[in-house]
């Protein structure tokens, strides 16, 4: 019978495998970001996809995490980025990492055809207002595109990591 009510709490249980603690399988990196509310919104995000938030060790992003953190403590796997940006990502790329950005580039990979996440990946997120930083875009394995057909040129960046979450997840 189609339509018919079901227990909320009793679906959840049953869709949900279990915690995925830290697998660091698909880490999203929003390590530019100006806006609290796009960081609570980016963990409710990783938590739904199983993926982990890394973020820098400073009192902005830990004060937004803190307001924006709706899971009541359950949140999921948080790396915090020390001791610069720079040497993090670096050590991601050491440890065998691809570093996937979303950005607009001349070869970025539209998000349609964004296959899910084969090997551990970072998905790098960018400020509001001025992207991801040259130097970084540099070094990355790739770009995603997100296609749009209005007069915005970007979307807001929880709204956009969150895309791109669920298609690297294979769950869209």
């Amino acid at each position: 019978m189609t339509g018919a009510k079901t227990n909320p709490r009793k679906l959840r249980s049953q869709r949900r495998r279990s915690r995925h603690g830290c697998w660091n399988h698909l880490i999203v990196a929003p390590l530019w970001v100006a806006y609290d509310a796009n960081l609570g919104t980016l963990l409710r995000t990783c938590d739904a996809v199983g993926a982990c938030l890394a973020v820098p060790r400073t009192e902005h992003y830990r004060k937004a995490l803190t307001v924006g953190d709706t899971l009541r403590g359950r949140r999921p796997c948080i790396h915090w980025v020390a001791p610069t940006k720079e040497e993090w990502l670096a050590e991601q790329r050491a440890a065998g990492r691809r570093l996937l950005a979303v950005e607009l580039a001349d070869d970025a990979t539209p998000l349609p055809r964004l296959g899910p996440a084969r090997e551990p990946t970072v998905l790098l997120l960018g400020h509001e207002h001025h992207g991801i930083p040259d130097q970084v875009l540099a070094g990355v394995d790739g770009c995603v595109e997100i296609p749009m057909v209005g007069w915005g040129a970007s979307l807001n960046v929880a709204v956009a990591g969150s895309l791109v979450l669920y298609r690297l997840a294979g769950l869209s």
